[in-house]
């Protein structure tokens, strides 16, 4: 039950038929997991922690730089050299008290995915780089979990929604993201955002637009980005939608599966990537 406190927090979520007290009440019970206190976790966390998302896990294992500041808006001047998470749990307290915040201190890895990850209602991917991603994927797809995936460029952004676990209307399995991106890139070919630079409200824009998919997969108002990918072109001011299908051959998800569980990701190292950092 919402406390009179919480009423009148919400009373905006309330009053909208497609969220109402029932919507409340599930994002007040709901648990999710972000990937990543930086850039488009900054918006993810504040953004959820406002709507009332019930408890927030959040995993990273850096701490808070001069050079963060200019687009991790979750962090401040008074946090830098503390890690991430701590600074993140600080703002998201003065924010929302009724949040309950879980602090992992850690990279995700091969190791510990499925358990931190089985916690969870739906996990949101803010990281920085293709091993956490097809980890991250990988992982969800394993546990049942939903995923909102968003990256960015310099100028461009890119949010959806995997299950492939579940099948849509015409019974057929959601994409994965491997069903987009079967193999990562070479290393190198993919420049690193310290190198070429990022608006710094780029991330904000795709960080805001990812926590509304994941706020519309918990509440289920509007349709899921799940087959769809959602692109955002900052320089023209352009959103486009495109379509993306199952792949049946996908090592994943596809009918003859290779990867039957996280040992692919043993002993891999992140590689940097142009992103969320």
């Amino acid at each position: 039950m919402l406390s009179p406190e919480e009423v009148q927090r919400y009373k905006r979520h309330l009053v909208l038929k497609e969220v109402g007290g029932e919507g409340q009440q599930k994002l007040k019970d709901a648990r999710v997991l972000i990937i990543g206190a930086g850039g488009l976790g900054s918006p993810l966390l504040m953004y959820l922690a406002a709507a009332g998302v019930g408890t927030l896990g959040v995993i990273d294992d850096d701490v808070v730089s001069l050079d963060n500041l200019q687009r991790q808006i979750v962090h401040d001047t008074a946090h830098v050299g503390q890690p991430k998470v701590d600074s993140a749990k600080d703002m998201i307290a003065r924010l929302n008290p009724h949040v309950t915040v879980e602090t992992h201190n850690a990279r995700l890895d091969a190791a510990n995915a499925l358990d931190i990850i089985s916690r969870y209602d739906i996990v949101c991917d803010g990281s920085d780089n293709f091993a956490t991603r097809y980890l991250v994927s990988d992982a969800c797809y394993f546990a049942k979990r939903t995923l909102v995936f968003a990256a960015v460029g310099p100028f461009d952004g890119y949010v959806t929604t995997f299950k492939p676990h579940l099948s849509d209307a015409e019974g057929k399995p959601y994409p994965s993201y491997r069903c987009i991106f079967p193999e990562a890139p070479p290393p190198g070919t993919v420049a690193n955002c310290s190198e070429v630079g990022v608006l710094g409200a780029i991330v904000g824009v795709v960080g805001t637009l990812q926590a509304t998919e994941a706020l519309k997969e918990i509440t289920g108002a509007g349709e899921s980005l799940a087959g769809r990918l959602l692109i955002y072109d900052a320089k023209d001011g352009r959103f486009e939608t495109v379509r993306v299908a199952w792949d049946p051959a996908n090592a994943l998800s596809g009918r003859n599966p290779l990867i039957r569980d996280l040992s692919i990701h043993e002993g891999t190292a992140p590689a940097a990537a142009c992103a969320s950092d």
